[in-house]
């Protein structure tokens, strides 16, 4: 055997004794611990690790981690020298996570995350339950109770009750609503409604979604919220009430019978004129009972659910409602309920196409539903609409009734604007002698310019019979009555630098002034603000009349408004810019809706502001270029709390001066131009005259320090398939009627009436503004020899303002009278173009045709049709 061959270790803590040990069993009832079974016996040195003693037992543990192989010690490893080896305590919610780090300490549980689902859904059911265990359903009768509403003039004296108690309302049994009408109310607002529980989830979801993607408004309500809501509750947009409806709605659902809640949802809702439930609205509409109701009038009722304002065929309150756009509104409506219908199965195919065939049902002409006579009717419409634009009151709630409602209608000023007119009437307007008098209207405003307060209105004969408030929004194109905001906007922004782009700054523009001259020959060719010749889409030019295709040679600014001469004013727009003379109208208090498109004539008044908003437009340059927003109600409350309150919003839409100029120039006007007829003694007044093409419509517009008033004249035949402004040549045995006319007369005997007794007040003195610029045509030129003579010579303007009015003469020619109609001096104004035009009428130039090479007029009048 080899002397290098290795020996077997010996046994450690060798010797017999050990060996003895060795062979020896364990004691019973002992275990051996782990690391002897990996070590052999005892701690691998052949030790029992209970014969080791205290430290043998300590480096036990050490040893059993390395024998792991050195795995890593727990956290709670040697904890038993702290707490005598006890178990770390567990937490009812381990948040942040125990034994974790970094992110992960922070990220629940999905145990975590589970229970509170749970526990949330588990809150609000209960929370739910427990709210539907405690609310009541309220009585009906008591909920649904109408009262009458009290009016109170300015000076707090009660003007009339209406409203409320006279609601044109009859409660029908679900036997006597037809099948037709419950079938095309449920497909068209609710097609769950004989399975849902009251509520539809969905739809609420859909509805949110659909305006959160800017898509149309809806309500996702259900019929029986509507119903709730309807019977119940007030009409108030707030949580609170929207969570009770929702509560009740639910239990209404789970109590009441279907047919129970959709006879009371049809008998409840509002479907316009006065109507309230399905059998006055059958009569408002068709005259008929709503159980002889058609499948095609009864898809046509469900449509004025959605808003009867803008689905009555013969138009509603504001410009978006005119009977035109509601036509076509309902005819939509109407044809995509049928199709609804058959969608869900409630209608055959083959009945949706015949009733499509026969077409849009025919509705009857309107009927008031309340007895509020004469101008009272209109005063309390105009106030009702202003207070749903204004406050968060619906129109139903409000019919409901019990509020009181304090208005700012002046008594004696109502009743003088109602007899000036009626005195003009009686006076000169004859139907029954004279054919072309038949159909004539008269609309006013009168406002404060400093409070914005509406102080009168006339809006027409008797609102029993003429249910259009003339006082508002007609469609009526105003004519040179719009001419002051293209003289503001041109001394506000000023004439564009023919040499740079069009989009110029205020900087690089040169502001005008009154004196600055500009070509007033008639049927000038329009051109840009460098001097091109303006071509529309088409190619074609544009020359534009004046009244009596008139030449007027080169005239100031103040001198074309003072006898209304359209060629000076359609350029002067163009130089200034179309969209800045519509923003000077804006801020001067007119409503976008109302304003026309952007054509060049736009500066002539082809836009169609209501009276209201004309004389608020001219109050801001009465006061001193602030603007006020006209308004109607005070305040308005319910049983001594308060439901509304005005909050007056002033701002100042031009600089005090440029609105001291425009009145300085208006009152030339009155002094001696075409408005003479509105003078009112030594009281200063500054206005306008406006008058459109075929003689269509004629205005006055003025006003003294206190008050600012509007009065228009035209003539529409209700009767009329197509509805559409008549000519009022020969009205009143009159050739023409002008604003100078008919409307100036009772704006001066209605202003006198007004203002008796009130002190006379004058007009802020103008400081001079602007440069005297030239209009395309009207540079003087240089005289080939000098001259003593002046180069400009004064107009025969007699006006008390300091200037003379000069005409620039840039040649002898130019010598003679300019408003001579034999006087022919030079320019292009005899051409008559290929869109020559015809007059414009006397004293109120504007409003003549768009430059469109078919002739036409932009949209507008009263129903859609051309304007006037």
């Amino acid at each position: 055997m080899s002397e290098h061959r290795r020996k077997p270790p010996p046994p450690e803590g060798g010797g017999r004794g050990s060996a003895r040990r060795a062979a020896q069993p364990p004691t019973s009832g002992r275990r051996v611990t782990p690391a002897s079974n990996s070590a052999g016996p005892g701690n691998g040195r052949g030790e029992d690790p209970r014969s080791a003693g205290r430290t043998g037992a300590r480096r036990v543990p050490q040893r059993g981690d390395a024998a792991a192989g050195g795995r890593r010690r727990s956290p709670d490893a040697g904890r038993g020298r702290r707490d005598g080896g006890r178990p770390p305590v567990k937490r009812f919610i381990d948040y942040p996570r125990a034994g974790k780090t970094g992110a992960r300490r922070w990220l629940p549980s999905w145990k975590l995350m589970a229970g509170l689902i749970v526990t949330t859904v588990g809150l609000v059911v209960g929370i739910v339950g427990v709210a539907l265990a405690l609310v009541q359903v309220p009585s009906a009768q008591k909920a649904s109770a109408v009262q009458k509403n009290v009016y109170y003039w300015a000076d707090g004296k009660q003007m009339v009750v209406a409203g409320g108690g006279s609601l044109n309302r009859q409660i029908v049994p679900i036997a006597q609503i037809p099948l037709s009408m419950r079938n095309a109310v449920i497909s068209a607002e609710n097609a769950s409604f004989e399975k849902d529980w009251g509520v539809d989830p969905m739809g609420i979801a859909r509805a949110v979604v659909k305006m959160a993607q800017g898509g149309e408004t809806q309500s996702g309500s259900t019929i029986t919220q509507q119903f709730v809501k309807n019977t119940y509750l007030s009409q108030e947009q707030t949580l609170k009430r929207k969570a009770t409806e929702l509560l009740i709605s639910v239990k209404v659902g789970a109590t009441k019978d279907k047919d129970f809640i959709l006879a009371g949802y049809l008998n409840t809702a509002y479907y316009g004129r006065g109507a309230y439930g399905i059998q006055a609205a059958a009569r408002a509409y068709f005259d008929k009972d709503c159980a002889d109701l058609t499948p095609s009038e009864s898809a046509f009722l469900s449509a004025t659910l959605n808003g009867p304002n803008l689905y009555d065929p013969y138009g509603g309150q504001g410009p978006a409602a005119t009977p035109e756009k509601n036509t076509k509104r309902a005819t939509d409506r109407w044809k995509w309920t049928l199709d609804r219908e058959v969608q869900v199965g409630r209608m055959q195919g083959l009945e949706r196409d015949k009733w499509v065939a026969q077409g849009f049902p025919k509705v009857q002409k309107p009927k008031p539903a309340t007895n509020k006579t004469g101008q009272i009717g209109y005063l309390t419409d105009l106030a009702d609409n202003y207070i749903v634009a204004h406050s968060r009151l619906s129109k139903a709630e409000l019919d409901k009734g019990g509020y009181q409602i304090y208005t700012t209608f002046d008594r004696d000023k109502v009743n003088a604007l109602a007899k000036s007119v009626d005195e003009v009437r009686k006076a000169n307007i004859k139907p029954k002698a004279r054919e072309v008098d038949q159909f004539v209207q008269f609309g006013g405003a009168s406002v404060e310019p400093k409070t914005g307060k509406i102080v009168a209105i006339y809006g027409g004969e008797n609102a029993l019979e003429h249910f259009t408030n003339n006082a508002d929004y007609t469609g009526v194109q105003v004519g040179s009555t719009f001419k002051p905001f293209v003289l503001a906007a041109a001394m506000t922004h000023g004439k564009r630098n023919p040499g740079l782009g069009p989009q110029q700054s205020d900087s690089q523009r040169t502001i005008v002034s009154p004196e600055s001259v500009y070509n007033g020959n008639n049927k000038l060719t329009l051109r840009e603000y460098n001097g091109r010749v303006w071509h529309d889409q088409n190619g074609g030019e544009w020359r534009q009349p004046n009244d009596g295709d008139e030449d007027k040679g080169l005239v100031t600014l103040r001198t074309a408004m003072q006898f209304s001469v359209n060629t000076p004013f359609i350029q002067l727009g163009m130089d200034v810019g179309t969209d800045l003379v519509q923003e000077a109208a804006l801020k001067a208090g007119l409503d976008k809706d109302q304003l026309s498109s952007l054509t060049p004539t736009f500066s002539l008044g082809t836009s169609a502001p209501s009276a209201i908003r004309l004389a608020g437009a001219y109050g801001t340059f009465a006061a001193n270029g602030k603007q006020t927003d006209p308004y109607s109600v005070e305040k308005v409350e319910k049983n001594g709390r308060p439901a509304y309150e005005h909050e007056k919003k002033s701002a100042q839409a031009f600089d005090s001066n440029v609105a001291n100029n425009v009145t300085d120039v208006l009152k030339t006007v009155v002094e001696s131009g075409t408005g003479t007829a509105a003078k009112l003694g030594d009281r200063p007044v500054a206005g306008k005259t406006g008058t459109t093409d075929g003689n269509r419509s004629a205005w006055f517009a003025g006003y003294t320090p206190q008050l600012s008033t509007a009065i228009g004249m035209y003539r529409v035949d209700p009767n009329a398939k197509k509805q559409e402004f008549l000519s009022m040549r020969g009205v009143g045995g009159q050739p023409t009627i002008h604003g100078a006319s008919f409307p100036a007369e009772i704006w001066a005997d209605y202003m006198g009436k007004a203002l008796k007794g009130q002190p006379v007040l004058q007009f802020d003195a103008p400081q001079a503004i602007g440069e005297k610029v030239y209009g395309d045509g009207a540079s003087p030129s240089p005289s080939p020899m000098p001259s003593t003579s002046p180069s400009v010579t004064p107009s025969p303007s007699a006006s008390s303002s300091p200037s003379k009015h000069p005409s620039s003469s840039p040649s002898p020619k130019q010598s003679c009278n300019p408003f001579d109609p034999k006087c022919k001096p030079g320019g292009n104004g005899g051409g008559g173009g290929k869109h020559g035009g015809t007059s414009s009428g006397a004293g109120g130039g504007g409003g003549s045709p768009s430059p469109d090479p078919t002739g036409r007029q932009p949209d507008g009048g009263l129903f859609g049709g051309p304007g006037g």
